[in-house]
C-alpha cells in the first residue's frame, strides 16, 4: 500500500509539491493568524507585568485606564497611603498618540510617571538596556526600543521637546504601540491642558454667557476659566501592597471607604482579555475557520483530481483482486502526505515571518501541535470523497478502456 501511494506520488510529483507548497503558504498564514492572537495576550499581560501594580484604582465605574478613559485628582494617592495593607501608591497617565521625532512620527503610549526615589517604583520601566532613568522633572524620556529612537534624540510631544536619556525593551500597550516615559507633570500637561487658543475660546465663549458673568458672584468668571483649564488630574493609580496582605480584602475596603473603582491583577487581565481583545479573537476566530475551509477544499480538489486521473489503473487493481481497504489505504496515505507537506511549509513560514510582522507574532509549540493534528484531520475528512469515487469503480472499465 505504501509503495503504490509512493510511486503514484512520484509519478506525479509536480502537482503534488506545487499542491502542498500552495497548502503551506495557507497553513503558514493560520500559524500567524493563531500567533498574532497569543501576541495580543501577551502584550496585555506584558503591560500589567510592567505596570509593577497589584491594584489599580481608577475613577468610579470606569473599566480604566486601559479599556476606558479615567480620571482622578491627583491627590487621590495620599489618601491611599493611609490605608492599612498599602506599601505604595503612585500617580500614572496613559496617552496614545503620535510622537515626533524630526519630520517622523511614531504612534506610540505616552506614559506619565511619578516622583520615585528609586527605579523599580508603579509606573517605572522595570530595567533598561540602554543609558539611565528619568533623574529631571521636566523634559527628559526613557522610550521603548521599538521606537527606533536612540539615546540623545530630541521628539516633541504635544507642545514639549524632550531627550532621550534611556531605551528599554518590550514594554508596550494591550495594542502593541511602544511606550514613551516622561515625567508626570509633562504628562498631565500633555494630557488635559488646553492650548492657548482654546482657552482664550473658552474666555470668550463664558464671557458671553450671562449666566457666568453676574456682578452678584464676584471672582466667579475667573475660577470657571481656572478649572477649565486645570491639569491636576491623572488616569489611575498604581497600588503594591504590603507583604501578607490579600488583593480582594484590600480594594474592597477601597472600594468601601473612598468610592472609587479598584482592580486585581486578574480582574484587570480579564478586561484586558475580555474586552479590548475579545473582537479581535472573534475576528481571527473567523478567519481560521475561513482558512480551514479553504484548506479543505484545496485538499480534497487535489485528490479528488488525482483519483480522477488514474480511474484505469484503479479499475486494474480491482480486476488483479485488490482489496478496496488497499486503495482507500493508498489514497488516504496521498492525502496525509499532502497534509505533512503543506504543514512543513507552513511552519517554517510561519517561523521567518513572524519577527518581521507589524504586529507582536507569538508561535507557541502548543498551537504548532494543534495545527498538526488539525491538518492530518481536515486531509482525513478531504480524502473521503475520492476514497467513495475509488470504490465505486468498475473492474471492467480496465478492459473497456
Amino acid at each position: 500500500m505504501i509503495s503504490l501511494a509512493g510511486r503514484d506520488i512520484l509519478h506525479a510529483w509536480g502537482k503534488f509539491v506545487f499542491t502542498g507548497v500552495g497548502l503551506g503558504l495557507l497553513i503558514g498564514v493560520t500559524l500567524t493568524m493563531a500567533g498574532l492572537y497569543r501576541g495580543m495576550v501577551d502584550d496585555g499581560k506584558a503591560l500589567l507585568d510592567n505596570s509593577g501594580a497589584d491594584l489599580w484604582v481608577v475613577q468610579r465605574d470606569t473599566l480604566g485606564p486601559y479599556a476606558e478613559s479615567s480620571s482622578l485628582p491627583d491627590d487621590s494617592y495620599r489618601a491611599l497611603l493611609a490605608m492599612p495593607g498599602i506599601e505604595q501608591a503612585a500617580n500614572v497617565t496613559y496617552l496614545t498618540m503620535q510622537v515626533r521625532k524630526g519630520e517622523a512620527d511614531v504612534r506610540a503610549m505616552v506614559v506619565g510617571m511619578a516622583p520615585a526615589t528609586a527605579a523599580g517604583a508603579p509606573g517605572w520601566p522595570r530595567y533598561l538596556v540602554e543609558g539611565r532613568h528619568i533623574t529631571r522633572g521636566h523634559y527628559e524620556a526613557v522610550a521603548d526600543i521599538a521606537t527606533g529612537f536612540g539615546i540623545g534624540d530630541r521628539i516633541t510631544i504635544r507642545r514639549n521637546r524632550y531627550t532621550v536619556v534611556g531605551l528599554t525593551r518590550r514594554m508596550v500597550s494591550s495594542s502593541g504601540d511602544p511606550m514613551v516615559f516622561v515625567p508626570l507633570k509633562d504628562a498631565q500637561e500633555a494630557q488635559f491642558l488646553k492650548d492657548n487658543d482654546a482657552i482664550r475660546k473658552d474666555r470668550r465663549r463664558t464671557e458671553a454667557n450671562p449666566d457666568f458673568n453676574r456682578p452678584s458672584v464676584p471672582g466667579l468668571l475667573e475660577s470657571i476659566i481656572d478649572s477649565r483649564s486645570s491639569n491636576a488630574y491623572v488616569n489611575a493609580v498604581l497600588v503594591t501592597l504590603e507583604p501578607g496582605h490579600d488583593a480582594d480584602q484590600v480594594a474592597g475596603a477601597i472600594r468601601r471607604w473612598k468610592r472609587l473603582t479598584v482592580y486585581t491583577r486578574a480582574q484587570m487581565e480579564a478586561i484586558l482579555v475580555g474586552k479590548l481583545i475579545a473582537t479581535s479573537a472573534r475576528q481571527i476566530g473567523m478567519f481560521l475557520v475561513i482558512l480551514a475551509l479553504v484548506s479543505a477544499a484545496i485538499v480534497a480538489f487535489i485528490i479528488y483530481t488525482l483519483t480522477m486521473d488514474k480511474i484505469r489503473e484503479i479499475a486494474v487493481l480491482k480486476l488483479i483482486g485488490t482489496r478496496n481497504r488497499t486503495i482507500a489505504g493508498m489514497i488516504l496515505q496521498q492525502a496525509l502526505a499532502l497534509g505533512v507537506i503543506g504543514f512543513a511549509v507552513g511552519r517554517i513560514t510561519a517561523t521567518f515571518s513572524a519577527p518581521v510582522f507589524p504586529k507582536h507574532v507569538l508561535l507557541v509549540p502548543q498551537d504548532s501541535v494543534a495545527g498538526f493534528l488539525a491538518v492530518l484531520a481536515i486531509c482525513v475528512l478531504s480524502s473521503v470523497v475520492a476514497i467513495r469515487m475509488a470504490l465505486k469503480v468498475d473492474p471492467a472499465e480496465a478492459i473497456g478502456g
